[in-house]
């Protein structure tokens, strides 16, 4: 069990730090300056795609794709759900505190950008040919390629 969903977690864990340093330095750099707050915002929002496009071509390297899909959806959701539940704590807000249509807005942007970012990482291995079931095909080809052919007698 250990092994199956350790690298989900590790995932969602980094998108939470990700967003947990963004929060402090907002905290600590930024304080009322909006436009700094937005630019900081902006920066870990790029970060957090850039985790997802890692760990999408990490994943769809050496796992079938509905695995690799499943890892980085369960991903996304806990790493989305952890900055935006408890995010704001660190930040010196509320979870709810602008409301719930501002926390779904916050969850939707969040799973859109990690979203954008595997999903260009997963491209960017498909077309190189480094995905787990173009490898299988090459394998399988090498194989049929390597055996003698088989020559009719009359």
């Amino acid at each position: 069990m250990k092994e199956r969903w350790l690298p989900a977690g590790v995932f969602a864990g980094t998108l939470f730090a990700v967003n947990i340093i963004a929060r402090i330095v907002v905290r600590l750099a930024a304080g009322k300056d909006d436009g700094k707050q937005i630019w900081i915002g902006l920066v870990e929002l790029i970060a957090v795609g850039v985790v997802a496009l890692v760990a999408a071509v990490l994943w769809v390297r050496r796992l079938p794709m509905p695995r690799a899909v499943g890892d980085l959806v369960v991903g996304v959701l806990v790493g989305g759900l952890l900055s935006t539940l408890v995010g704001p704590f660190i930040s010196g807000g509320k979870v709810f505190g602008d409301g719930f249509g501002y926390f779904m807005t916050q969850m939707f942007y969040y799973a859109a950008v990690c979203g954008l970012g595997a999903l260009f990482g997963t491209l960017g291995i498909m077309v190189v040919g480094l995905d787990y079931k173009s490898q299988s095909w090459k394998r399988y080809a090498t194989v049929i390629q390597s055996q003698p052919r088989k020559v009719a007698r009359r």
